[in-house]
């Protein structure tokens, strides 16, 4: 069986010996080049069909993981969504400073389940008439022949019409970068600006503190 090429494994289900001692039998069994190929590949076989279901067993963990979690959230209350806007605000939101008093309520991001939420909490929570407020979009100018793309995502993101996305900044694209974000699923970052929202900033950021000291 060895000279017909048969790995020790094959062999095995054949011959119930020890392992060991087909290895002493067959030591000086030599094998054709076309017979360790065979054998190399079978290896290489088992060691992909070994990698695929570690792969499986890991994506399977990972979504029963994430949906157990997700059920531990239940429902938002007024109050709790109340909290989890001034936070996202206080993580990505611009702050007002002593050299620059004044600051209108802004939010940047490129995530739009956040913008979704965050858009939600301005209009539900905080109470901010749509009309108050205005969209941006800042995306690198080697995008700029998806223009009409990127439009269309961000409007049916915030549910904001077209017209209301013309003013496109474009940043300068570096030859050679880091970023991951630079395929057909990069669609640049959106700021949120509410006007006449320099006491809306502030109280956000009593708000914050109120949430520093409780």
């Amino acid at each position: 069986m060895r000279k017909e090429g048969l790995s020790y494994k094959e062999i095995l289900e054949k011959v119930p010996v020890a392992k060991s001692s087909l290895s002493l039998w067959l030591k000086s069994i030599g094998l054709s080049k076309s017979q360790k190929q065979r054998l190399t590949d079978k290896k290489l076989a088992s060691a992909r069909r070994g990698a695929l279901k570690k792969k499986e067993d890991r994506i399977l963990k990972t979504r029963i993981i994430k949906e157990n979690a997700e059920e531990e959230v239940k429902e938002l209350t007024e109050r709790e969504r109340w909290l989890v806007g001034i936070a996202l605000y206080w993580a990505e939101g611009s702050k007002e400073k002593e050299w620059a008093p004044g600051s209108r309520t802004q939010f940047t991001n490129s995530d739009p389940n956040m913008i979704k939420f965050y858009l939600n909490w301005l209009f539900e929570i905080v109470k901010i008439p749509r009309k108050m407020v205005n969209l941006d979009i800042y995306i690198h100018e080697n995008h700029k022949n998806r223009l009409s793309e990127v439009v269309n995502y961000w409007s049916k993101t915030t549910g904001f019409p077209k017209n209301n996305l013309n003013k496109i900044y474009f940043k300068r694209n570096k030859i050679n970068t880091n970023r991951k974000n630079v395929g057909v699923n990069y669609y640049g970052i959106l700021r949120i600006t509410v006007h006449a929202s320099s006491e809306l900033n502030r109280r956000i950021s009593g708000w914050i503190n109120g949430i520093i000291k409780k």
